[in-house]
């Protein structure tokens, strides 16, 4: 019983008592089986995350907070590929969860918007959480934040600084935060009588090297914009990269702004003012929200068939931002 104890990390075992037991594990390499764990504990389940999304620090903050959220409560979480949006997702998705031992998946965007693989996640009778999806609401339980209205504050934001000439770095077409993310930003513009230049919106990926080519658009034109708000943060780290090769002072001669607040926004100089959305604590919900569904599974019972849970983004305003000059 002390032993198993010090495996889950529960308290009431003396600090020397557990050294002990740690020194053992590790002279005799011990290793838990996770099988036998799983049908000891009723409340232990193997979760799968599908993902695929050009944004390295999207994906670095929901894997920590899915990460945190299933060690602490015992869970194990298996992350899995899709591959590159123009391959075949239907066939590999599907093979896949035919050899996995997943109890229930959680799908993050854009592979939460994909039809074949939600039809393949219910075919193989697995319990799924969708995080921001898009598109069939109804199919599956679903954590999401507020975008459009996240994006609309951060175009106030710059408008009330003084901006009028705003460039906009769009995200990847079909993909529902980058629709959000721009109608949002058009709303906040109309309801202060701009009209939108249509040279100054251009289109990006969510990749630093589509923002580097957003913004060497922006930059050259002839009359360039006076800030530039990038529907994530990899592209708006590549506006400052390229506004600094230009000699352009950030954020004297352009205001730049992102969306995200991953780890990439307090790495650069200046630091980025972002909207912070909460990529970890989503993950965090998600698995929490699978895990009650499959406990009422467990127990027979029906529920969160179409539940939605949002968390709520905020603006964190940072260097890279001030009133025209």
């Amino acid at each position: 019983m002390t032993v198993s104890r010090v495996l889950n990390a529960e308290p009431n075992v003396r600090p020397e008592t557990r050294e002990r037991v740690q020194a053992a594990i590790r002279d005799l390499n011990y290793r838990p089986n996770l099988s036998a764990r799983n049908l000891a504990r009723a409340n232990t389940y193997f979760i799968g995350l599908l993902y695929d999304n050009p944004s390295a620090g999207y994906i670095s903050e929901l894997l920590i907070g899915a990460l945190n959220r299933c060690r602490k409560a015992g869970y194990h979480l298996i992350v899995e590929s899709c591959g590159s949006a123009d391959q075949d997702w239907e066939s590999s998705i599907a093979d896949m969860l035919r050899t996995s031992n997943f109890d229930g998946v959680i799908i993050p965007p854009p592979v939460c918007d994909n039809t074949a693989v939600l039809d393949a996640v219910e075919a193989a009778k697995l319990p799924h959480v969708r995080i921001s999806p898009d598109t069939q609401l109804d199919r599956s339980p679903r954590v999401v934040t507020d975008d459009r209205e996240a994006s609309r504050r951060m175009a106030d934001y710059l408008l009330g600084l003084g901006h009028r000439r705003i460039g906009f770095i769009q995200g990847p077409e079909g993909h529902g935060a980058s629709r959000e993310r721009f109608e949002g930003f058009s709303e906040a513009m109309a309801a202060a009588g701009q009209k939108i230049d249509s040279e100054l919106v251009v289109p990006g990926a969510f990749t630093y090297r589509s923002g580097l080519d957003a913004a060497e658009r922006l930059l050259t034109l002839k009359q360039r914009p006076t800030a530039v708000f990038a529907s994530n943060d990899d592209m708006a780290v590549a506006v400052i990269a390229l506004a600094h090769r230009y000699s352009l002072n950030i954020p004297d001669d352009l205001t730049v702004v992102g969306f995200d607040d991953t780890q990439t926004a307090t790495a650069i100089w200046p630091q980025l003012t972002t909207v912070r959305q909460p990529i970890s604590a989503m993950a965090s919900e998600a698995v929490e929200l699978l895990a009650e569904c499959l406990d009422l599974e467990r127990s027979g019972e029906a529920g969160h068939v179409n539940e939605r849970r949002e968390i709520h983004s905020e603006i964190v305003i940072r260097d890279s931002s001030a009133a025209p000059a």
